[in-house]
């Protein structure tokens, strides 16, 4: 029984190294007097939330109701295990689990330089079996992703810009083209033929005026006759 308690003073102290951070669900109520994690409690705590990682770790979730559901379950299972009177909330098991988080990840980079014998916080295998594989699958798949996008970029051809070629400008000339001397020459003839015909259609009309001005004449001349050969009859 000494032995155990003596565990469970350990523990507390090795989790305890680490400055404590204040939990960002209850404030208020994180003031008043703290629950006291117990090796039992502390257990069940890392049990539970590590069983819950997958769901702490979606993009989109409400932390809050995540822990209030560790804290129900916490609760539940110590009240099961004959603790009766305890009650576990939900921003006490979110700033023990930070305080174990930093603690763990201490232990991590020391594992990290020394090997994991070097490591005897009795939570660091539990905890890096499920955080630590979850660090080698993301540093894999980055791995990965960085190795593909390594082989597609010599595989790619890439097709080169060129200049645009200039083309050689035509030698000015100050004669015209053929073609254009040979149209403008078309189009003056035709001028020449409106114009004629415009000039007939004149002298056209001017004949045509003359030729009624001597038939009124003419026409004038005979009613006036007329008027005096029944006049002197």
């Amino acid at each position: 029984m000494a032995s155990t308690e003596t565990t469970a003073r350990g523990s507390a102290e090795k989790s305890n190294d680490n400055p404590k951070v204040a939990s960002y669900l209850d404030p208020e109520k994180s003031k008043g007097a703290e629950f006291v994690w117990t090796l039992q409690a502390t257990w069940q705590l890392v049990r539970t939330r590590l069983a819950m990682d997958s769901e702490f770790d979606q993009p989109v979730c409400k932390k809050k109701k995540l822990w209030e559901t560790v804290a129900d379950r916490v609760t539940a299972n110590l009240r099961s295990a004959g603790n009766e009177d305890v009650t576990v909330k939900a921003y006490e098991c979110d700033l023990k689990w930070r305080n174990m988080l930093a603690t763990y990840r201490k232990n991590a980079e020391r594992a990290k330089r020394l090997g994991s014998q070097s490591v005897h916080w009795e939570f660091f295998q539990t905890m890096h079996n499920v955080l630590g594989k979850s660090r080698e699958d993301l540093a894999a798949q980055k791995k990965l992703n960085g190795s593909k996008l390594s082989r597609a970029l010599p595989a790619k051809k890439f097709t080169p810009i060129l200049p645009t070629p200039t083309l050689p400008s035509a030698p000015y000339s100050s004669r015209p083209p053929q073609d254009v001397l040979q149209l403008y020459l078309e189009l003056q003839e035709r001028k020449m033929n409106l114009w004629a015909q415009q000039k007939a259609l004149e002298e056209r009309k001017i004949d045509a005026i003359n030729n009624l001005a001597r038939a009124i004449s003419n026409l004038a001349e005979e009613n006036h006759s007329q008027l005096a050969n029944e006049s002197s009859g």
